[in-house]
C-alpha cells in the first residue's frame, strides 16, 4: 500500500545555540559564524516548504530517511560547485604556497574584514526576521510564510544559511591526515604484538586489520555523503545511527562511545604516569604520581573548546615520529632495561634475545599463553586501530567531505607502514622482552628519558583530545539530551561542566589506579570497545544505509515543494528488496559485522584472562592502588 509521510504545517520558533558545533569545531575562532548559523537556522525559500533545519534539527524524529538523502545530494553537488571556484581562486599548488598556507595565521586583512561585514548583513538580517516573527500572535511557533509574500523580502535565504553554514566547515583533507594520524597511531605496542605471535602472523595481521579498518573508513565516508547536509548536519557517530536505526539507537551508540572515552582517558592516565614515574627514577608513590597527572588533567580539560587542535595535532604526528626513532636506534645500539620487563609480565628469566616466524612457545608470553596470548595481540592490534568513532565529527568539519577518502588513505597507509616497521624492527632487536611499554625498556637513561619526554607530550595532546571530545559527548548526548542538563554555553551549563571534569578524571582516575597495567587494560579496552567502533559498527551502520537507499522504487522519495515522503511499501518485503540490490557488499559487510562481534568476544575474553595471569602468582610487582610502579 502507498504511503504518505507529511511534513509539518509550521515551524517551530526555538531558536537553539550552536554549541554542539563550536565543541566540535577545529577552530573555535568560528564561534561568532557558529551564532550566526543559529540566527538564520529558520525560514522560507520561495516555492518551498521549510521545517525547522540546522543544529537543531539533526536528530529530528520526523525528518525521514529519503529526506535526508534528498538534501545530501543537493548538498554534494553545491559542495562540487563550491570546490572549483575554491580551487581556481586558491590558483596551483606548489612547494612554496603548500608550506605558506601550513604556517600562515589566516586570511589576508582584505578578507578577514569582507567576511566581517557579510557576516554582520547576515546577522542583521536574520535579526529582521526574527524581530518580523515576534510580532505575529503565535508567540511560540514560526509559520511557513507563502511564497510572494512581503516576509520573503526579510527572512532569510536558503543561500545565505547555506553561506553560514558551510563556513564553519573549513577543513582539508591534508588537515583530516593529521587528525586521523593523530587520532589512530599508537605504535608502542607493536613490539609486543610481534613478540606474541611472531614475525608471520604480525605482519599478516596488521596488514589485514588495516584493510579492514580502511574499509570501516569508507564505509562512514560513504553514509556521511548519503545523509549529511547544511540543512540536516552530522556531528557525531551517533548521529548515522539516528538517521538509519533510529533514536534509541544513536542513544546506545553514544553511551557506548562516552564508555570507550572514559577507558581510554583512562589507559593515557596510566600510560603518562608510568612515564613520568621512569623519568624520576620511581622516586614518588606511584599512585601520587596518577593523582598529580589527574589534576593536570582536570586543569587542562577545563578548557572547553579545541581551537588549533589541527596544530596539535601535526606536532603531535611528528613528535610520534621523533619518539619511535629514538627507540628504534636504543634498540640496536644499546642493552635492555630487563628489570623493567620482569617487573611488569610474566617473563622472569634472563635469556639471550629470541624471535620466532611463528608463535613464540609459552615461556617467553608476556601476558597470557596458550590461545588468549593470540587474542591479547589482536586486541593490542585492534586498539592501535581504533578511532574510527571520530571520523564523522572530522567529516563535518570539512570543506569538501568528497576528499575524505585522500586523507583517510594516506593517513591509513602510513599508520600501517609505521606499525610493520618499528614492531619488526624493535622485536628483532628486543625479541621476547619487547614490552608494550618499549619506551621503558630501552637504555641509556639519557635516551630514555628523551623519548619520555616526548612520549609525553604527545600523551598529553592525546588526554586533551579524548577528554575533550569524551566529555562533550556525554554532557550533550547524554546529560543535556536524556537528563535535560542546561546547555553549555549557559551559565548553568557552564557550572555543570566545571563541575562534572573532575568528577570524569577522578573515575578515570579510579579505574587506572586499580588495573595497573597497561597491556592489560589497553587489551580490554581493544576487544569490548575498540573493535566494534573500528569495525562491527561501521559495517552494521553500512549495510542499514545500504539496505535503505536499495529499497526505493520509482516514484519514491521526497517532494520538497509539499515536504512529504512517500513509500510504496513497508516491512520485510522492502527490506529484503534493499538487501538484494546491493547483494554482495551487503553480504561481505554482514560477513564482517559477524567476525567482529565474535573477534570481540574472544578478545575481551582474553584481555581478562591475560589480567587474571599478570595479577596472579609470578605476575606484576604491582598492585591497585599501591606504590610499586608497573614497569
Amino acid at each position: 500500500m502507498a504511503g504518505v509521510i507529511p511534513g509539518p504545517g509550521k515551524i517551530a520558533g526555538g531558536l537553539n545555540t550552536a554549541d554542539v558545533v563550536r565543541s566540535m569545531s577545529l577552530d573555535a575562532g568560528h564561534a561568532k559564524t557558529a551564532e550566526a548559523v543559529d540566527d538564520v537556522a529558520t525560514g522560507t525559500s520561495t516555492g518551498i516548504r521549510q521545517r525547522t533545519w540546522g543544529l537543531s534539527a539533526r536528530v529530528d524524529p520526523t525528518v525521514t530517511f529519503e529526506e535526508y538523502v534528498y538534501w545530501a545530494e543537493v548538498e554534494r553537488e553545491i559542495e562540487h560547485e563550491d570546490n572549483k571556484k575554491f580551487n581556481a581562486k586558491r590558483g596551483p599548488r606548489n612547494l612554496t604556497n603548500i608550506i605558506k598556507g601550513r604556517f600562515s595565521t589566516g586570511k589576508s586583512d582584505e578578507q578577514k574584514q569582507a567576511e566581517q561585514e557579510q557576516e554582520r548583513r547576515e546577522r542583521e538580517r536574520a535579526a529582521q526576521s526574527l524581530d518580523e516573527d515576534k510580532r505575529t500572535d503565535d508567540k511560540h511557533m514560526m509559520h511557513v510564510a507563502a511564497p510572494g509574500s512581503p516576509n520573503d523580502a526579510i527572512r532569510v535565504t536558503d543561500e545565505e544559511w547555506r553561506t553560514a553554514a558551510r563556513a564553519l566547515r573549513t577543513a582539508s583533507w591534508g588537515t583530516i591526515f593529521y587528525l586521523v594520524t593523530t587520532d589512530i597511531l599508537g605504535w608502542s605496542s607493536c613490539p609486543f604484538v610481534f613478540a606474541t605471535v611472531g614475525y608471520g602472523a604480525g605482519v599478516a595481521l596488521y596488514i589485514v586489520f588495516g584493510l579492514f579498518a580502511g574499509f570501516s573508513g569508507y564505509a562512514i565516508w560513504r553514509v556521511f555523503l548519503g545523509l549529511d547536509s547544511s540543512r540536516y548536519p552530522m556531528l557525531s557517530f551517533g548521529d548515522t545511527y539516528f538517521r538509519i536505526y533510529g533514536s534509541k539507537a544513536r542513544h546506545f551508540i553514544n553511551v557506548t562511545q562516552s564508555v570507550q572515552q572514559f577507558f581510554t582517558v583512562a589507559v593515557l592516565i596510566l600510560g603518562n604516569s608510568t612515564t613520568i614515574a621512569q623519568i624520576n627514577k620511581s622516586q614518588i608513590c606511584f599512585v601520587a604520581v596518577m593523582i598529580i597527572v589527574m589534576v593536570v588533567g582536570m586543569v587542562v580539560g577545563s578548557i572547553r573548546s579545541l581551537q588549533r587542535l589541527g596544530w596539535l595535532c601535526n606536532a603531535s604526528v611528528w613528535l610520534n615520529i621523533v619518539s619511535f626513532i629514538i627507540i628504534m636506534y636504543a634498540s640496536n645500539n644499546n642493552a635492555i632495561d630487563y628489570e623493567v620487563v620482569t617487573k611488569s609480565t610474566l617473563i622472569k628469566t634472563i635469556e639471550p634475545v629470541k624471535t620466532f616466524a611463528g608463535q613464540p612457545p609459552a615461556q617467553y608470553q608476556q601476558q597470557a599463553t596458550g590461545f588468549a596470548s593470540q587474542f591479547n595481540a589482536v586486541d593490542s592490534m585492534v586498539y592501535a586501530y581504533s578511532g574510527a568513532l571520530l571520523f564523522v565529527a572530522f567529516l563535518g568539519e570539512m570543506r569538501n567531505p568528497w576528499d575524505f577518502w585522500k586523507g583517510i588513505f594516506l593517513a591509513q597507509t602510513f599508520i600501517c607502514f609505521v606499525y610493520l616497521l618499528f614492531g619488526a624492527y624493535v622485536y628483532s632487536n628486543f625479541g621476547q622482552y619487547s614490552a608494550s611499554n618499549i619506551g621503558n625498556v630501552i637504555q641509556p637513561y639519557s635516551l630514555q628519558t628523551a623519548g619520555n619526554v616526548l612520549s609525553l607530550l604527545t600523551g598529553f595532546i592525546a588526554v586533551f583530545l579524548y577528554f575533550n571530545i569524551g566529555m562533550k559527548t556525554i554532557y550533550l548526548e547524554v546529560f543535556q539530551e536524556i537528563f535535560h542538563f542546561p546547555p553549555i554555553t549557559t551559565n548553568k551549563g557552564k557550572v555543570m561542566w566545571y563541575a562534572l571534569g573532575p568528577v570524569y578524571w577522578i573515575l578515570a582516575f579510579i579505574v587506572a589506579a586499580a588495573v595497573p597495567n597497561l597491556s592489560g587494560i589497553v587489551n580490554f579496552v581493544g576487544g569490548l570497545f575498540g573493535l566494534n567502533f573500528t569495525y562491527t559498527f561501521p559495517g552494521l551502520m553500512f549495510v542499514g544505509y545500504l539496505v535503505q537507499r536499495g529499497a526505493a522504487l520509482p516514484g519514491e522519495g521526497f517532494d520538497p515543494v509539499t515536504g512529504q515522503t512517500t513509500r510504496l511499501d513497508t516491512g520485510v518485503k522492502r527490506w529484503l528488496r534493499g538487501y538484494k540490490k546491493y547483494f554482495f557488499l551487503n553480504t561481505f559487510t554482514s560477513v564482517y559485522v559477524l567476525c567482529g562481534l565474535a573477534c570481540s568476544g574472544m578478545g575481551t575474553w582474553a584481555a581478562v584472562e591475560g589480567l587474571i595471569a599478570v595479577f596472579g602468582p609470578g605476575g606484576t610487582v604491582a598492585t591497585s592502588f599501591g606504590c610499586p610502579v608497573p614497569v
